[in-house]
């Protein structure tokens, strides 16, 4: 670049050549513009050509009158003054945008001649005007090719997890709704069950008979258990089971069917977990029933008297062990009965008490014994809530 004439330089041939093509064009149009010129000046009268012209610029107007009009001489030097003018402006102009013209030209030929190169040797990339340059963004170009490529072997690999992940998550899903009561049952076996005070309970001397409410209920001072009992309901699981929902329930079976205050084995049974999602909010009542040992008390409100009963055993059995609710006695006596282990209904607790308050002397005996000729028997003694699959199964296949 010329930073004189502010635009690229030429010399030896390229130079004649543009201002030669410069210099015609100028003439052409200062012909053009001399033709229009002449004819505008003709049309004028003296004094306008001389104003025209500039012969007296400055003049008066009556002094104009005594100027005489330019020369041929004169008018042929103004246009060649002119016409040089013009020549070298456009030479100027010409010669530089030629220069420029041509360089382009060279650039692109050489940009060319280096990218076939790089097609026959590719070790050949670099710029040779700028390599450094080159150097960097073929750096660049490497450091991000390498972290994309580190990314997707990344995703690639986890992809494969991918249904693993899933797998693993239906399994635990379908643990959980399954054997989650063995998580919660023992825990809830050590948090308060019940919604008594158990202050309250313990307080009362159980030597001393004790006016209560109508309501019938069964409290556990020790678990804090107070919980409504259903006494006299229909023999038959769905009804027991149903029973459960809202409490606790009474389990008659012939030879132990007696009801409070009387001679016989009262039973009584609970459940003692269930999934923790489940809306049974008993579910857990007799979860903790496996703390209470000998001498502990249980309390039963009866018909508007309360029942006083202490614990003398316990004992585990097969669910299909109803007999181990029939023995002879001649006392009133209690039997509460839950699942065991804890979230499982693989056996059946049995808590066993007698009644010391009101005094088992006079008790009476029970007069169902007419009633138990028509008792419906049991093949075993009643369950927790079914399980997730035991649901499902027994949907399957019509059970009740």
């Amino acid at each position: 670049m010329d930073s004189k004439n502010g635009g690229p330089t030429l010399d030896g041939k390229s130079r004649k050549t543009a201002a030669e093509i410069a210099r015609a064009k100028v003439l052409a149009a200062y012909n053009s513009e001399a033709k229009k010129e002449r004819k505008a000046i003709k049309g004028l009268g003296r004094t306008a050509k001389n104003l025209y012209l500039g012969t007296y610029k400055d003049a008066p107007i009556d002094a104009k009158k005594t100027q005489s009009a330019p020369t041929a001489e004169e008018l042929k030097k103004y246009h060649s003054a002119w016409q040089n003018y013009y020549q070298k402006y456009y030479s100027d102009y010409y010669s530089k945008a030629a220069k420029s013209y041509l360089e382009n030209e060279k650039l692109k030929t050489e940009r060319r001649a280096h990218d076939n190169a790089v097609l026959e040797s590719p070790e050949l990339a670099t710029d040779p005007t700028d390599a450094e340059e080159q150097s960097m963004i073929q750096t660049l170009k490497n450091h991000v090719k390498k972290r994309a490529l580190a990314q997707n072997k990344t995703s690639h690999r986890l992809r494969k997890f991918v249904p693993l992940f899933a797998g693993t998550l239906v399994v635990l899903l379908i643990l959980f709704l399954q054997y989650n009561r063995l998580i919660f049952a023992p825990i809830m076996a050590y948090v308060s069950p019940g919604n008594s005070d158990d202050s309250g309970i313990s307080a009362i001397d159980p030597t001393i008979t004790t006016a209560v409410g109508a309501d019938n209920r069964l409290m556990i001072p020790k678990l804090n258990v107070d919980v409504p009992v259903n006494f006299g309901i229909a023999n038959d699981t769905n009804t027991i089971n149903m029973a459960m929902e809202n409490g606790v329930a009474q389990f008659s079976i012939p030879g132990a069917s007696a009801m409070p205050g009387e001679i016989g084995n009262l039973v009584i049974t609970g459940h003692s977990a269930g999934d923790i999602y489940s809306n049974n909010q008993y579910k857990f009542i007799f979860s903790g029933l496996e703390r209470l040992g000998n001498n502990d008390l249980i309390y039963i409100d009866y018909q508007g008297t309360r029942y006083t009963y202490s614990v003398i055993k316990k004992e585990t059995v097969e669910p299909t062990n109803v007999g181990a609710l029939v023995y002879d006695t001649d006392k009133p006596m209690l039997t509460l009965i839950t699942c065991t282990p804890l979230g499982t209904s693989r056996y059946r607790l049995l808590v066993t008490a007698e009644q010391i308050n009101p005094s088992p002397s006079g008790a009476t005996q029970s007069d169902t014994t007419d009633d138990e000729a028509d008792a419906p028997t049991f093949e075993a003694m009643p369950e927790n809530e079914p399980t997730f699959f035991e649901r499902i199964w027994r949907f399957l296949t019509g059970q009740n």
